[in-house]
């Protein structure tokens, strides 16, 4: 009854904590494995790492699309400690497998188990919070903090990975990331999770994804449905930073490892000054003031880099990069919160969620292609033309929402 009577209390709740210490630990070890993941791709294939990077995220994006509303239909039928351990424990056997790869099709095949066991974790784990944090106020601020962690990987996994591989080589990061996963596993073993039947269905009822209602329903907002649009632009450039950075880096610059995690770290520097500025702002103009930046500054910096300038120009494409997508992604929690008025809000971010891993899953496969048969330059105006798509969309379905307020 303490617990419901006092929302604030979940931060002496020792088993929500547990939960969200682990979910945050394994989340630096994602983010870790991706910077290492591009230097693994272009050790394999060179100048073709760029190709290999998109076809290993187009299968992640294929699990998150696919298989994580399948799981999180079942979610609440399965012994949810040892589930989640096991899922852990897998991803780490498979990081730890990582640093022998010798062949391409090796990292598609690990990397596609890594991400189904990821795909299967998540709504999981979601469904794990109701168990602790039976108070409505408390479960959704923990999914608030839960979206606000994936966020923060972003920007703060680039900068540890930097700093980490000037000590040593990013075969041996992947042996990190595993043990980061262990943590996680361990932490989850020792929470104690009530085998309440009346919480368990509430779980139940706040997961299972009834994923066409849903994008439906997020979709019949017409500032959410333009928030998605939106998000062409935010997944072109997170691909394009994902899948390409190590060939420019090394084809462009000439540069190394670091300076490929460096790269990267700048991009999370970008995010990291809008998300800590943005929430100020947010309180004095619309979040479409800041998706309006933010596509604009996105274009200008594909406009750039399809001019392929040294390293000063490259940085100032990292930072922008990173700028332009937070000025989007930042702001996207509070727009859906507001379009659901007093209502639930889980389906419209379990919408969102499947909605932008679409776009995702598109733009790797994008970006890694565009680059391989076309060269660096014209990728970077192709991925380009998308967000400007993306910004003709966002425009279009703006004005209807505004003609619509009018009428």
């Amino acid at each position: 009854m303490t617990e419901i009577a006092h929302p604030q209390s979940m931060w002496k709740n020792s088993n929500y904590l547990r939960l969200l210490s682990a979910q945050v630990i394994s989340l630096v070890g994602t983010g870790m494995s991706s910077v290492c993941l591009a230097l693994l791709a272009y050790e394999l294939a060179g100048d073709e790492a760029g190709y290999v990077l998109s076809i290993a995220f187009a299968l992640k994006m294929l699990g998150y699309i696919g298989l994580a509303p399948l799981f999180g239909t079942v979610a609440h039928k399965l012994p949810k400690r040892k589930t989640l351990f096991a899922l852990d424990l897998i991803r780490a056997l498979m990081f730890v497998c990582l640093p022998f790869v010798t062949e391409v099709w090796e990292v598609y095949v690990l990397m596609f188990v890594i991400n189904e066991c990821s795909a299967g974790f998540t709504p999981l784990f979601q469904s794990t919070l109701p168990l602790v944090l039976p108070d409505k106020t408390q479960y959704a601020k923990a999914l608030s903090l839960s979206r606000m962690a994936y966020d923060l990987e972003q920007i703060f996994s680039p900068m540890l990975t930097a700093m980490l591989l000037s000590l040593i080589g990013f075969r041996q990061l992947f042996m990190l990331d595993a043990g980061t996963f262990v943590l996680s596993g361990i932490l989850i073993l020792f929470c104690a999770l009530p085998n309440w039947k009346a919480a368990d269905v509430r779980a139940q009822r706040m997961n299972t994804p009834r994923l066409g209602e849903n994008i439906k329903l997020y979709l019949s907002k017409p500032k959410l449905k333009a928030l998605w649009f939106a998000y062409l632009a935010v997944a072109s450039a997170s691909a394009m930073v994902l899948v390409n950075t190590v060939i420019y880096v090394h084809e462009v610059l000439h540069g190394d490892e670091t300076q490929t995690a460096l790269a990267m770290m700048m991009v999370g520097f970008g995010s990291m000054v809008m998300a800590f500025r943005l929430p100020r702002w947010l309180e004095y103009y619309p979040p479409q003031h800041f998706h309006w930046i933010g596509l604009l500054t996105i274009c200008g910096a594909f406009a750039l880099g399809s001019l392929t300038p040294g390293w000063i120009g490259f940085g100032v494409i990292c930072v922008a990069m990173g700028v332009g997508m937070s000025c989007i992604q930042t702001s996207a929690g509070l727009l859906i919160t507001k379009e659901c008025g007093e209502g639930d809000s889980t389906p419209y971010f379990a919408a969102h969620f499947s909605l932008t891993h679409f776009w995702w899953l598109f733009t790797y496969l994008a970006a890694g292609i565009s680059v391989k048969v076309l060269g660096l330059g014209i990728g970077y105006m192709l991925m380009g033309l998308l967000c400007l798509t993306s910004c003709v969309l966002y425009y279009r379905v703006g004005n209807m929402s505004i003609k619509n307020n009018e009428k």
